[in-house]
Parts: structure tokens; sequence; C-alpha cells
């Protein structure tokens, strides 16, 4: 069988912004999204993580973050979860999160945006999934887009460049060991 040749979508030395998903079940989503955010700020892009559910208590990658001039975080949950309390509030937290993603794709200040755990936002239903899809393809074409979280949806899945599923295969939770300072926050 002969294969066609695909064209390149980047010509060497151009930069093409990707839309990237961590997604499922085991360990690592956010953490690889930040190694990436390490390298990114390392090569001088400008990095923002705008965080869904995170809010602003005390966690390590705050920190680290911090000590980089251009890697900022911006912790706006308040740990709506699956055993949430009041699900109105959780989707006005969602809402204004996602406004804050919106107004940083159309700065376009940003080299690379880190939507950490809008997979559970929209698989929760405090985001519609068709709004997320049109405020993504209005990135700029040299911005790249990393969004975390378990359960992401078909159709985002279907829209990014890159998706890399984290399957747990064992972890230390099911043993009784809760999270970490320093490994999980």
């Amino acid at each position: 069988m002969v294969r066609e040749k695909k064209t390149k979508k980047n010509p060497k030395g151009k930069r093409v912004g990707l839309i990237i998903v961590n997604t499922g079940n085991g360990k690592g989503k956010t953490t690889a999204a930040i190694g990436t955010a390490f390298r990114a700020a390392g090569v001088g892009f400008k990095v923002k993580m705008i965080q869904f559910i995170k809010g602003s208590w005390d966690y390590g990658e705050l920190h680290a973050a911090a000590k980089l001039e251009n890697f900022e975080i911006i912790p706006m949950g308040e740990g709506f979860t699956w055993e949430t309390k009041n699900k109105e509030q959780d989707r006005k937290v969602a809402e204004r999160t996602w406004a804050a993603c919106m107004e940083a794709i159309e700065k376009g200040e940003h080299d690379l945006l880190i939507f950490d755990e809008i997979n559970n936002a929209i698989a929760y239903g405090y985001l519609d999934i068709e709004v997320v899809l049109e405020g993504l393809k209005k990135k700029p074409k040299d911005m790249h887009i990393i969004l975390t979280g378990r359960d992401a949806h078909a159709d985002l899945i279907e829209l990014a460049d890159l998706v890399t599923e984290m399957r747990e295969i064992k972890h230390p939770f099911n043993e009784g060991v809760y999270a970490q300072r320093g490994i999980e926050y």
C-alpha cells in the first residue's frame, strides 16, 4: 500500500500552536502539563496556568512558578468535586474560570496556556463543551494550550492535536495513603 505524503504543518523553524489534552484516571495529568510549562519557560515562552479546582491554598507548584519570571499560575477554584455541596456555585466558579481562560486566549500574550482540570468541569456539566470548543478555535495560530483532567470529552479529543491518557496501574490511595505535599500538591 502506498501512503500519501502529508504536507508538513510547520516548516522548519516556524511554530504551530497545539491543543494538547492530558486525561485519564492515572496520576500525572497536571504534573505533565507543569513539566511542559517548565520546559517552555526555559526557552523563554511566557506561560500561564489557570486552575479550575485548586484555590488559593498553599501548594508546591505555586511556590515553584513564583520563582520563574515567565510562568504564572492563577488558582481560581474552590475545590469543587464530585462530592459538591453546591452545584450551582461550582458552575459559577467554572464559568468565571472559563471567562479568564477566554480572556487569556483573546489577549494572546502567552505562548502556552494551561487550563488545569477543565476536563473535569466539562464532565461534571459545569461548562458547555460547545462553548469551550468555540473558544479554543479562536486561539492564535502559534499559541499552545494544554487541557488537563479526567474524562476528556470526545469532541475535545477530536479537536486536539495531541492526546495522552494517563492510566492508573497502582495508586497509594488504594492502600490508605492520602495526597502528600510535594507529590500531589
